[in-house]
Parts: C-alpha cells; structure tokens; sequence
C-alpha cells in the first residue's frame, strides 16, 4: 500500500503541518505493527508552490491513499494549494479509487474552524471522483511546535495524538471516518496569553512597535 503524505503548507520548514505529518507517519508505522499482513510505502510530498511538480505528480498517480496537511487560511485553503488542486483535477481519476484524508490545522482555539476547509477538500474530491475518506481539524496549532509528544498518551498534544492514531487505522485498513474536530490539551485562556506574548516578540524582531499591532490598512489603497 503505497501512501503519500502531503504537506500542503507555505512554510518550507518548522511548519504545523509538518509536525502533524511526522506524528501521522509514526502512528502509521505503529498501526503497520498490527496489521502484519500490510505493506506500506510513504512518500512525503511539498507542495509548498502553486505547481505541481511531474516527479510529485507521479509519486501521486501510484499511491492508493492521499493525506492532505494544511493550515487554515480565512476559513478555506492557502491559495497555492487550491491552485495544486486544480491542476491536479485536470486529470481524470475516476479509475483509480484512491482515498483522500485531510488535515487543517488553525491558529484558533477550537478545530471545529476548519470544518468549511475540510467541505473544501471533499467537494473537490466530488469533482474529481477521488474517495472523501475524512479529516480532522486541529485548534491550537500555533502551539504544535512548542508542545512535546509523550508516548503514554497524555500531555497538552494528547487528542491530537488520539485523532491521527484513528486516522493511521483508518487508512492502513482503507476506511473512511467522519470529520474529527479536535484541540490542544491546554487551558484556552493560557494559550490566548501566549499567542499575545508571541506577537509582541515578533513584531518588536521586525522593528516596528507594539502599538503598531492595531494599524489597519488605508481603504484608500483599494480603491
């Protein structure tokens, strides 16, 4: 079973997304364990550019399960990655019967902000003839990078690390699952503190002031 895990995030490195996937692979290789009369292939796929490489194309058109990781962008896709999708709906996959999960990761609080993203993916999957086979949706995913993974199952990360663990069944064994919302084990209110305490640091990196975080565009400009 040949799967390809697709990191569909702008960054090139450190991303959510990135982190997700890595979290995916190693419960892959632990669900694997269980079904010994499975063999997997993963092939790791950047699409961080609007244009679908022919080698990633290929890598592609020979895996039986895609695993889409994203982040949320105004409540749908990053542009690139709709622009991916549509290149890739240019070709005719109706005999193919692969299976296609997603996962969006948002700076909210609550994973249920990715809901419209993941309809996204499954109305793109209706047109073209790809198998919609579920998602999750994770809030908190500015934290990702900062939180540990405890193999014992508990700590901030554990319903993220429930909710790919599921996932990494369902694809070994080729079943669909319903979309699943989930967020970080941590206390909304401290993760809120954090995310203001991190746009501080980063603005003042950039040279400008913390009143600045208020400025808002000139409407002028759009006109």
């Amino acid at each position: 079973m040949k799967i390809a895990l697709i990191n569909g995030s702008p960054k090139v490195n450190n991303s959510a997304s990135g982190i997700l996937l890595a979290d995916l692979k190693r419960n892959l290789a632990k669900a694997k364990s269980n079904h010994h009369s499975v063999k997997t292939q993963i092939k790791e796929i950047s699409l961080h550019n609007p244009i679908v490489s022919q080698e990633s194309f290929a890598a592609l058109e020979s895996a039986e399960a895609w695993v889409f990781a994203c982040p949320l962008y105004v409540d749908g896709l990053p542009a690139h990655l709709l622009s991916c999708l549509i290149q890739l709906a240019e070709t005719d996959w109706q005999d193919h019967q692969i299976q296609i999960y997603g996962i969006v990761n948002c700076g909210f609080y609550e994973g249920i902000q990715a809901e419209f993203a993941l309809d996204i993916l499954q109305n793109w999957c209706l047109k073209t003839g790809l198998l919609w086979s579920g998602g999750i949706g994770v809030g908190g995913g500015g934290a990702l990078g900062q939180l540990p993974t405890l193999e014992n199952g508990h700590g901030p990360k554990a319903p993220v690390e429930k909710a790919l663990r599921t996932m990494a069944e369902k694809i070994i064994q080729c079943e669909t699952q319903e979309n699943n919302y989930v967020s970080i084990a941590f206390p909304r209110f401290l993760y809120k503190l954090a995310a203001q305490v991190g746009w501080r640091q980063l603005i003042r990196a950039n040279g400008r002031k913390i009143r600045d975080l208020g400025n808002r565009p000139d409407p002028k400009l759009h006109k």
